[in-house]
């Protein structure tokens, strides 16, 4: 069965202008399929004052074969996209049919990290990115050098950033290339704690409650997918589909039979993205050991790499610098959630498309491995 073709006011109504307003669409549409959610409540409020949960849906029984996982929010202020995706699937009830006939039981994580969502930040409350947390706190910690040489012009004292500072990452590009200064700003960092990418010093929240969903949703399959919702990497409106698991020839070989042979793969140096450490599908192996697992970060396209990290960038300066005048500061903000959502009628329809598309892909997947 293929994806459905969504009208424009049917995209419309899937996004969301706020994180509040995108639980209670994903709350209201768990409720019409008749889903049950699981709430694991966050410690801190939302910049509205709002309650802020990873809300967990399930649809399907709980010993079903086979589990999709559909996750949004990993980098809070992605939701965005992520949570318009999960309620254009919520709404499709041929998606759900085709499921169950497959027998494969859909599991829902919206807001993986709820508090960046709320406050426009890519971080969790902690400065955490939760997409480089997924480590052993026991063992030494990956050692980033050139993030440790260019953290102060990563995010420098003040901001607009100087010619000189600038100069500074320019000349590093030209000693190692482009690609080396990407992966020295985002492959993850375990020095400092006020800068970009910092993959902390244990476990943060959202990776704690991501691990509860998993030990309740995912330790019975046995066979068990995820698809992990993006956004910044890559052409405007263009969803990458990157590999995300364990390498390994024979699971790189599934995921392209399922999503087609442009799967990347970061060991593969063919991805937008650089090498990273601390990725959140490591969870899999530690907590879902029994199940034959396929994955890949659905990664949509929003700004050019310069201007997205320059959004990064700023807000980060922002977040160490409450002093900052406010208009300043409100005006970083915003720049940082449009870095992250494109927020017009062409850029949700291309989203909502490839995102039904490839939740399908994976059902007929599961259903065939």
């Amino acid at each position: 069965m293929a994806a459905p073709v969504l009208a424009a006011a049917a995209v419309a109504d899937c996004f969301a202008q706020s994180y509040g307003q995108a639980r209670q669409k994903f709350l209201a549409g768990a409720a019409s399929a008749g889903l049950d959610v699981q709430s694991l409540t966050h410690p801190r409020r939302g910049q509205d004052g709002e309650a802020l949960a990873l809300d967990v849906a399930r649809f399907g029984p709980a010993d079903a074969p086979a589990v999709l996982m559909i996750s949004s929010a990993c980098h809070g202020v992605e939701g965005f996209c992520g949570s318009g995706v999960q309620n254009a699937l919520l709404a499709d009830a041929g998606f759900h049919a085709a499921a169950q006939a497959a027998g494969v039981a859909v599991l829902y994580l919206h807001a993986l990290n709820p508090h960046g969502f709320s406050w426009w930040r890519r971080t969790t409350h902690d400065n955490i990115d939760l997409n480089r947390n997924w480590q052993d706190f026991n063992r030494p910690l990956p050692a980033n050098p050139g993030y440790a040489e260019l953290a102060d012009a990563i995010v420098p004292a003040t901001w607009p950033p100087t010619p000189d500072n600038e100069a500074v990452l320019a000349a590093y590009a030209a000693r190692h290339g482009a690609l080396a200064l990407q992966t020295a700003i985002t492959a993850g960092q375990y020095t400092h704690a006020d800068g970009l990418f910092y993959g902390g010093q244990a476990p943060s929240w959202s990776r704690q409650a991501l691990a509860t969903a998993l030990a309740e949703h995912a330790t019975r399959c046995q066979r068990l997918a995820w698809i992990d919702l993006h956004t910044g990497l890559g052409p405007n409106g263009v969803g990458e589909r990157i590999f995300a698991a364990r390498f390994d020839p024979a699971t790189l070989a599934r995921a392209r039979q399922w999503w087609g042979d442009g799967v990347t793969c970061l060991e593969e140096g063919n991805s937008s993205s650089a090498p990273l450490t601390g990725m959140i599908w490591g969870a899999v192996a530690e907590i879902c050991p029994q199940a034959q697992y396929t994955g890949i970060a659905l990664e949509y396209g929003t700004l050019p790499l310069p201007h997205m990290l320059g959004a990064l960038r700023a807000d980060q300066w922002r977040e160490n610098h409450p002093e900052a005048p406010a208009a300043q500061a409100a005006a970083i903000r915003r720049a940082n959630r449009d870095a992250f959502y494109v927020d017009t009628p062409v850029w949700q329809a291309q989203i909502l498309a490839q995102g039904l598309d490839t939740a399908y892909q994976a059902v007929q997947g599961l259903a065939s491995s």
